[in-house]
């Protein structure tokens, strides 16, 4: 299933986005439009999207709409989440705004917002829980703005007193509403099914070990592909890494890790970031965080057993955790 599921989603999405226009400055939008969809992703939101509607009992085609949906939803969101970090690449390339300027990246990522809509709407119009499922985006899109305002905050606001359960709660909202909780439910109202409850605190605990998987890998120059290397240091990210550092360096240590992360990025060189990598060394927070990780996805787990006590599909459902469990074990 698992080719042709992520064959059948590109394919959905691209197909719905526009290609050919006769006046050659709107060529190059449609091109532009369809950038980031075109750069080779794992599609992971939109598979497990599948893999939920398949393992409630019901083909994973039908769960296409709303998978195809999801996937036009991350790439609108990592335009404009590059132009907001001011990111260097995506996927192995430089990314939008770098290409073409921030103002024509952010329409371009504002024209496939749109165009995210207009697919789910054509799409959902004749599944009975269509509107459910455009519901489900609506609240998918609120919990990712607020997870986005609260990390660009803390960054604009230099705020370094970020505890673990303050990154937890930011996380949650940022990428596990949309990486997992989201898809979760998707599969279920796309199988005709009011998701569980138990949905909710598993896609928490899992999305939550999947973003701290990424703060590893960020920082791990052998494992970084597609990405920027100490990305996360450079933009001056609240990490649970970073929160374990500063709870465990020293007065001293604190005030030098601040004023390195303090000044503008343009600023900030390879020398600041290697000292603070050698102090997250020292300390074992890399260690600290992978532990975290494996302590949720563990949780995790066992709440998605409970939700799927008796799952329509087993073979489905085994495929689905298998993917949830990988998350937190990724090399890239």
């Amino acid at each position: 299933m698992t080719s042709d599921a992520i064959e059948a989603i590109r394919s959905t999405l691209l197909d719905f986005l526009p290609a050919q226009h006769k006046i050659r400055a709107l060529q190059s939008f449609y091109e532009l439009i369809r950038n980031y969809p075109n750069r080779p992703g794992k599609g992971l939101r939109g598979l497990a999207t599948l893999k939920s509607t398949e393992a409630h009992g019901v083909s994973w085609k039908k769960g296409i709409p709303a998978a195809a949906g999801i996937e036009a939803f991350q790439n609108w969101v990592l335009i404009h989440d590059d132009i907001e970090d001011d990111s260097e690449s995506r996927r192995g390339l430089p990314t939008l705004h770098k290409e073409v300027g921030i103002p024509v990246a952010l329409n371009v990522g504002d024209a496939l917002h749109a165009y995210m809509w207009d697919l789910l709407i054509s799409l959902t119009a004749d599944l009975s829980l269509g509107r459910s499922i455009l519901e489900e985006f609506v609240w998918i899109i609120h919990r990712t703005s607020e997870g986005q305002h609260l990390d660009l905050t803390w960054i604009k606001e230099a705020r370094f007193d970020i505890a673990e359960q303050d990154y937890l709660q930011m996380v949650y909202l940022k990428t596990a509403c949309y990486t997992v909780v989201g898809p979760l439910r998707l599969g279920s109202l796309s199988a005709g099914i009011q998701p569980p409850e138990e949905f909710l605190e598993a896609g928490k605990l899992l999305g939550c070990a999947f973003q701290i998987r990424d703060d590893i890998l960020n920082l791990m120059p052998d494992l970084t592909i597609g990405k920027e290397f100490a990305g996360d240091l450079y933009e001056a990210k609240r990490t649970l890494i970073l929160a374990h550092l500063f709870s465990h360096a020293t007065a001293e240590e604190r005030q030098e890790i601040i004023d390195r992360l303090s000044r503008p990025r343009q600023k900030r060189s390879e020398e600041d970031i290697t000292r603070i990598l050698l102090l997250i060394t020292n300390y074992g927070s890399l260690h600290y965080a992978q532990d975290c990780a494996n302590h949720l996805a563990k949780t995790g787990l066992s709440t998605l057993d409970d939700a799927f006590r008796n799952p329509a599909n087993p073979i489905a459902f085994k495929q689905l955790r298998s993917l949830f469990s990988s998350l937190v074990t990724r090399d890239s």
